[in-house]
């Protein structure tokens, strides 16, 4: 796979952090949210966020098994995710891809979108 050349840079998460707005993460697994809390950049999201502008804003709307999301690991890194300002957008109720039912899936897109333009910046004309 060649993540790194497309758009103009030949960096491309270079070339994302300066063209994004905001980054959002919907869903937000597990594994990839154990990377971003320990700094791991091994793809293209990793790498893009790692190299984030701190003031632009990161939104991620976790969605795992019940099991997963109440376990103490995840808390401490949505404590670490936090602690570098990213918006937790928390996962929902319901009965999950796994067949049980419970806290985990995904936020609802309405939800997420509405998240997203109370954090959108303002444009100036």
């Amino acid at each position: 796979l060649q993540v790194w050349n497309k758009m103009a840079d030949p960096v491309l998460h270079i070339e994302l952090r300066r063209w994004a707005d905001i980054a959002i993460i919907a869903p937000l697994d597990a594994n990839t949210m154990a990377k971003l809390a320990n700094g791991i950049c091994d793809n293209l999201v990793t790498c893009t966020l790692r190299a984030w502008d701190v003031h632009k804003p990161v939104l991620v709307a976790p969605a795992m098994n019940t099991h997963m999301w109440t376990h103490p690991i995840t808390s401490v890194h949505l404590d670490v995710l936090r602690s570098l300002h990213y918006h937790i957008i928390p996962p929902v109720a319901k009965k999950l891809a796994c067949d049980d039912v419970g806290v985990g899936a995904m936020a609802s897109v309405e939800t997420i979108v509405s998240e997203i333009f109370d954090r959108l910046p303002a444009k100036k004309p």
